[in-house]
């Protein structure tokens, strides 16, 4: 049990470690958590779109995809220019000791190598969660997130991720909650 409850708390670490890319646009904040909790989401609304995907799997995989960074940090395109982490290392000894070590690992390499229909489908999700981060920032008046828009949806892998990309667009950040007032 002791080794489940390291595991648990070297996951938590992942609300303290800062996606990296964001100091690139403007007042931007966010970390790895609150990036895995915006790739689900959108995994999950991705799932409904494809339904030939299989739902568990694909939030299994979305939930695991950024782990490793709670070992190596988070490194945004720049850095990785220069710096080439280890991430199979990382994950493999996370994993040791798990009972669940081994799905761990499989659904990495399976993201990783962007194959599956759930692979590409967690790709596009992965970029989705940035997409409405730039979405949000441009609407409230920053321009940086502009420019980056074209290269994150040259990214998407699927119909459904090419076709949501494409309403979140077109929708006001707010909208939801402006429909609720007016």
């Amino acid at each position: 049990m002791n080794r489940i409850v390291e595991f648990l708390f070297e996951a938590m670490l992942l609300k303290h470690v800062s996606r990296t890319g964001y100091q690139f646009l403007g007042p931007g904040r966010e970390s790895v958590a609150e990036h895995t909790f915006g790739v689900m989401c959108a995994a999950l609304a991705l799932s409904a779109e494809a339904p030939e995907a299989d739902r568990s799997r694909l939030l299994m995989m979305c939930l695991v995809h950024d782990l490793p960074e709670a070992r190596m940090g988070d490194l945004n395109a720049v850095q990785k220019r220069y710096v080439t982490a280890d991430e199979k290392t990382a994950v493999a000894d996370m994993a040791r000791g798990l009972s669940f070590g081994p799905e761990i690992a499989a659904l990495m390499d399976e993201f990783n190598a962007g194959e599956t229909l759930e692979a590409r489908l967690a790709g596009d999700a992965d970029q989705l969660a940035f997409l409405l981060d730039l979405k949000s920032l441009s609407d409230m008046g920053y321009r940086a997130p502009e420019k980056w828009s074209a290269h994150v949806k040259k990214r998407l892998k699927t119909d459904a991720g090419r076709k949501l990309s494409e309403s979140i667009e077109k929708t006001e950040w707010d909208s939801w909650w402006h429909r609720l007032f007016c």
